[in-house]
């Protein structure tokens, strides 16, 4: 399984989430985890990029949004349990690679 995060930057999130990916996949040796590093809209665009971070598994993101959201560098915000974010928690990606 290839588990990628993608952000940018100026992301004040996106460390937490790298934290907690590296926790749940460290002792899984059938997860491969990559970062992927988004630095202009070009890119963005390219990639589909629906803010930061973004977790994608085995090329699906990993918690989809609309459709018809516009890509770019932006900070993206997780509905959790103790209300919006800028990160999922531990158990919802727990729950999403299936730990």
């Amino acid at each position: 399984m290839l588990v990628e995060l993608l952000y940018f930057d100026d992301c004040p999130n996106w460390m937490e989430t790298h934290r907690h990916l590296r926790e749940l996949t460290r002792d899984r040796a059938d997860i491969t985890l990559h970062r992927v590093l988004v630095e202009t809209d070009n890119e963005a665009q390219r990639l589909g990029f629906h803010g930061s971070p973004s977790v994608v598994i085995d090329g699906v993101d990993a918690f989809p949004i609309a459709e018809d959201a516009p890509a770019g560098l932006s900070c993206r915000v997780y509905a959790t349990p103790e209300g919006f974010a800028g990160s999922p928690t531990l158990e919802q990606l727990r729950a999403a690679i299936g730990a």
